[in-house]
């Protein structure tokens, strides 16, 4: 069995391929860009020059034959697509980018594996199309669920990155429905730990704390909106809960929200952060404008019951393991001399 991950030198990616490794007997080729960075990979890379289950190819989202041809070499019976341009910030810079990466890039993937299947009827493999918790955007509060956001909450989308998801939601659903490909999206809410992106807010909370301890920076935070409501799962759960969408009874067409149970405005996830330091009585914060989106969706608070009752999926990892793994992360990185952006 041939499990097939675009985006595996993110972080869900890496920690994909690890949970895969550990769990099952499956090899995994993991689709790069020639530019994608390896820091989340490096500890695969002797498997890699190995040929011990873990392969490296090339192809990108933006190049149709790429997909094409790397789908056809190896016809893998499970295909997680997780990558994207992913941070919602920089969309609103780089909107065009953003869209043509997130939603284009899906079309051309599914496309290639469509034309796959016609030459090949008896393939058929198993896909999981990652969309985003952000699909939901700005709900109001009085207007929110009692018990979370559940999958049939209209859509109203805060960002471009978050209106490609929707296309990349969409997609999925249209290819499931339209050629009978074995399809499902997830809506994910924020999940975090070890190699997340320095450009969420969890994330450089940490690198800025374990910057400050190795008196690099001044002991000053720098912060975006901390009233915004956010549920937080560990990202090591939610790659369990991946493979489960894939491996249990899979349905195609089906959409799930899923996500962890600790809810906490991001100023509160600050100050866990902080508290963990020892120089925490030192350290203090200050919003940066730069750091503020035009739109926030600021209650990302989820209802899973759908994919818990078809899977018996539950977070396990506790949220302060979780931030404690992703404050010693960035401290490793540091210590070990790495010269990292302070942003």
């Amino acid at each position: 069995m041939k499990a097939f991950i675009t985006g595996i030198t993110g972080m869900v990616g890496s920690h994909l391929a690890d949970f895969l490794l550990e769990n099952t007997d499956w090899d995994i080729v993991g689709v790069c860009r020639w530019r994608s960075p390896m820091d989340n990979v490096e500890h695969l890379v002797e498997r890699v020059n190995a040929g011990n289950r873990v392969f490296f190819d090339y192809a990108d989202l933006n190049d149709q034959i790429s997909l094409i041809s790397v789908i056809r070499k190896y016809k893998p019976d499970y295909i997680f697509h997780l990558a994207a341009q992913s941070y919602p910030l920089t969309s609103f810079t780089i909107p065009i980018d953003t869209l043509n990466t997130n939603i284009l890039g899906t079309c051309r993937l599914l496309e290639a594996v469509h034309l796959e299947m016609k030459g090949d009827q008896s393939y058929h493999p198993v896909i999981h199309v990652c969309a985003s918790s952000e699909v939901f955007g700005k709900i109001p509060a009085e207007k929110k669920p009692d018990t979370g956001i559940h999958e049939e909450c209209p859509f109203h989308p805060a960002s471009p990155y978050a209106i490609s998801k929707v296309g990349t939601d969409l997609l999925g659903r249209y290819y499931a429905e339209a050629y009978g490909m074995t399809v499902m999206t997830t809506r994910m809410f924020t999940h975090t730990g070890p190699r997340r992106g320095d450009v969420f807010h969890e994330s450089t909370f940490a690198k800025q704390i374990a910057m400050i301890e190795n008196g690099l920076i001044p002991p000053v935070v720098h912060v975006g909106n901390l009233d915004s409501l956010r549920t937080y799962a560990d990202v090591r759960d939610a790659v369990r809960a991946y493979y489960m969408l894939v491996t249990m009874n899979p349905i195609a067409g089906e959409y799930y929200n899923i996500g962890g149970r600790y809810t906490c405005t991001v100023g509160d996830t600050l100050h866990t952060l902080i508290n963990m330091s020892p120089m925490k009585d030192q350290i203090t914060y200050e919003v940066d404008p730069e750091r503020l989106r035009p739109i926030d969706a600021d209650l990302q608070v989820p209802d899973c019951s759908k994919f818990k009752a078809h899977t018996g999926w539950e977070p396990e990892i506790p949220y302060e393991k979780t931030m404690g793994d992703l404050l010693e992360y960035w401290r490793g990185r540091i210590e070990r001399g790495e010269m990292v952006l302070n942003r």
